[in-house]
């Protein structure tokens, strides 16, 4: 199999799992999908953050594509064995982020409602890391980079980035501080953001 196959069968794996299936799954235990929209008015920075995280989901399904019509080239040969340390990448944070969501139960949302009043997960990925989610999904994009190393993959894990830091440090820190207090300030101060250890204490202080 060729790269830009193989990144797109990658790529469709990863989106009917980690959306399709998750949000079935949902439905079937809650009455609802989990989808919230995107957050904030219309040019505010957590809607650009929303609309830069369906931006990158288009990008990713665009670079195979781009590839195999043609209209785009690669950036670099990444040869076998990054292409291969690429997949293993992407079936990772594939697997990851199907775990994650997983552990969090009835709270996995995709977005948020400022009336809902979700649990405080701790546990399993969520003692390492309090966003293992999207720190497993930036995983799998970055994977699909080294597979597809072109302009579109490339842009799709920067649009990523952004729209991850944007929600989370603009609309999912600050609602999960307003509705947990302390618990969840004491909660940030022993985990760290993405990595382990890296970025604790830095969610802001309940209002």
């Amino acid at each position: 199999m060729n790269r830009p196959w193989l990144a797109l069968v990658l790529y469709g794996i990863y989106l009917a799992l980690a959306f399709g299936w998750r949000s079935l799954r949902q439905r079937s235990a809650t009455g609802s999908a989990g989808f919230r929209g995107i957050s904030g008015p219309p040019g505010s920075l957590p809607w650009l953050g929303g609309v830069l995280f369906v931006i990158a989901l288009v990008l990713g399904a665009l670079a195979p594509v781009a590839e195999l019509a043609a209209w785009i080239g690669p950036l670099a040969d990444p040869g076998p064995a990054l292409v291969g340390l690429g997949a293993a990448m992407t079936i990772s944070g594939t697997l990851g982020t199907l775990w994650s969501q997983g552990a969090m139960g009835a709270s996995w949302r995709i977005g948020v409602r400022e009336a809902e009043r979700t649990g405080l997960v701790t546990g399993g990925p969520f003692a390492v890391v309090r966003n293992p989610v999207f720190s497993f999904m930036m995983l799998a994009a970055l994977g699909l980079l080294l597979v597809l190393p072109n302009a579109a993959a490339l842009a799709s894990l920067v649009a990523l980035v952004i729209a991850i830091e944007l929600q989370v440090r603009l609309v999912e820190e600050p609602y999960l501080s307003r509705t947990h207090g302390g618990a969840y300030a004491a909660y940030c101060a022993k985990v760290g953001r993405f990595l382990p250890g890296i970025g604790r204490g830095s969610a802001p202080p309940s209002p």
